[in-house]
This record gives C-alpha cells, sequence and structure tokens, in this order.
C-alpha cells in the first residue's frame, strides 16, 4: 500500500490521492487499506517515516563505507543522498519530509525538519565527535532548513535537479557551518 501511494503521488499528486486510488493501486480491498490507515494523511505519514528511515539510513552507510576527512564532506554526502533519493525513490519528491502534507507529519511536537536535523545531528555527533551544545543544534538546524529550500529550487527548475543550485546549497551550507563550527572549521586548502 505505501509502494502504491508513493507512485500515485508521483502521478497525481496529494490532493487528487485518495484511499480508493490507493487500494485499486495496490490491488487490494479498501477494506484493507482502512484495516491499516483511517486516511490519506495517515498512509503519507507512514511513507514519510518509511522516506526518513531510508534516507537516515542510507546517510549511515555512506558514513561507514567511506571515510571523510570531516564534517563538511559529510555534509556534502548528506545532500548527495538527499538528491539520489528525489530522483530515485517513489514519493520522495512529492512528499520530501512532510511538508506538502504537514509541517508536524513526523511529530506532532516537533516540525520535519527539526526531527531531520536531530537525526543528522545525532550522526555527526557520532562520527565526527563534535561536542553536543545548544549552537550544534541551532547551527544543524538552520542548515538543514536552509538547504531544504535551496534543493527544492534546484528540482523546481529541472526534473533531475539543477547541478549548479545543488552546488550552491553545498556552498551555501558549509559556508554556514564552518562559519558557525568554527573549531571544525576545514583547513583552507
Amino acid at each position: 500500500m505505501l509502494d502504491a501511494c508513493a507512485e500515485l503521488l508521483d502521478e497525481i499528486g496529494y490532493e487528487a490521492l485518495s484511499t480508493t486510488r490507493i487500494a485499486d493501486r495496490a490491488g487490494v480491498a479498501i477494506g484493507s487499506v482502512y484495516q491499516f490507515f483511517p486516511d490519506k494523511r495517515a498512509i503519507t505519514q507512514e511513507l514519510t517515516r518509511r522516506n526518513v528511515e531510508l534516507f537516515v539510513s542510507r546517510v549511515g552507510r555512506r558514513f561507514l563505507d567511506e571515510d571523510y576527512d570531516g564534517w563538511w564532506e559529510a555534509v556534502d554526502a548528506i545532500i548527495d543522498e538527499y538528491v539520489a533519493m528525489h530522483r530515485s525513490v517513489p514519493g520522495f519528491k512529492s512528499l520530501h519530509f512532510g511538508d506538502v502534507v504537514d509541517l508536524n507529519l513526523l511529530d506532532s511536537d516537533s516540525d520535519n525538519n527539526t526531527v531531520i536535523a536531530g537525526r543528522l545531528r545525532g550522526l555527526l555527533l557520532r562520527e565526527f565527535g563534535l561536542a553536543d551544545s545548544h549552537e550544534l543544534d541551532v547551527a544543524v538546524l538552520v542548515a538543514v532548513e536552509a538547504g531544504d529550500a535551496v534543493l527544492k529550487l534546484a528540482f523546481r527548475r529541472l526534473p533531475e535537479g539543477s547541478p549548479e543550485i545543488i552546488e550552491a546549497a553545498k556552498q551555501l551550507i558549509r559556508g554556514f557551518l564552518s562559519r558557525q563550527l568554527k573549531a571544525w572549521s576545514p583547513t583552507p586548502a
């Protein structure tokens, strides 16, 4: 059902999405949909959770498989993973992290980007030994918000994402974080 929802989101968008269409696409009775999900919002919420878990898992796997000289290279990897998922994961480009449907889709107490920032902050803390602080929380949250906005622009310009705007997003985030986290900034080349 989640896969059917993802496909339909890409084809017709959230407004035209319905539980009936999801059931038809999934090849199940409408009652089966309602057995697990009360409405289309609940289905898209679960799809968003799945996308977030997939995103964090893919970033975490990259952190394990690849060596980075510092957090700034990890930031590029995070953006590259977001771009790759936007291009290849059904439903991801339509929902991003749920903001199309509800800014509090992932957590009723925190907006979606705050949840994402917290997950990415945790990965950066584990991988690069950054000191946990309120300043780090704020810096990562602002970087996620800014990156999200610029990357959305990249995909509004071109369906596969404007390479120059994606690169600008990387520069923007690295520059901002370098100024905010001076102790962990890359040494100039």
